[in-house]
């Protein structure tokens, strides 16, 4: 199923199954497996392919060539089918161009993965990583500018937005 407003470029391959929200934007060359669930406003870039069990909420945002994974450990001789990961990107997360998610994790709310980052653990809300392996650098504002903190509260530069950490994570207050 694909929702209004969705725009496939060509050279893409959407299997049966797949779900694709409203207002999505899907690159060239883009790979959608039967068991993939993508919300609303999300833009795939070019050379991406989401693999089965792969969910990306709203608004997320996949940069050229990035990868996501869905077998921990893959060997052409072994099938393992019955072992992909489940991978969940939330809302308005954005991953870098080819950045590398490793299957099995979740990238939190609006968290910002640079490119050429690998992903191998899980990243909370708000978080700034980048690297190999993806650490976490900063805090970073739904609006995508870098907060900086003064003891436990932050007030977004660009938009205004205040934010909370509590211990390892923060939250928009």
């Amino acid at each position: 199923m694909v929702g209004k407003g969705t725009k496939i470029w060509h050279f893409s391959h959407v299997m049966g199954g797949a779900r694709i929200g409203e207002n999505c934007s899907l690159g060239q060359n883009v790979n959608v497996g039967s068991r993939v669930r993508i919300g609303n406003g999300v833009k795939i870039q070019n050379n991406v392919s989401v693999y089965d069990d792969v969910e990306l909420e709203d608004f997320v945002f996949c940069g050229p060539s990035m990868v996501f994974t869905n077998v921990f450990n893959p060997r052409c001789e072994v099938s393992r089918k019955n072992e992909y990961r489940r991978t969940l990107i939330k809302r308005g997360a954005s991953i870098g161009a080819n950045a590398t998610v490793v299957c099995g994790h979740t990238i939190g709310r609006y968290a910002f993965v640079g490119a050429g980052s690998v992903v191998t653990r899980d990243l909370p809300d708000f978080a700034l990583v980048y690297g190999n392996p993806a650490r976490l650098r900063g805090w970073i504002c739904r609006c995508g500018v870098k907060m900086s903190f003064s003891g436990k509260k932050a007030v977004c530069s660009a938009c205004g937005a205040k934010y909370a950490k509590e211990g390892d994570s923060v939250r928009e207050k």
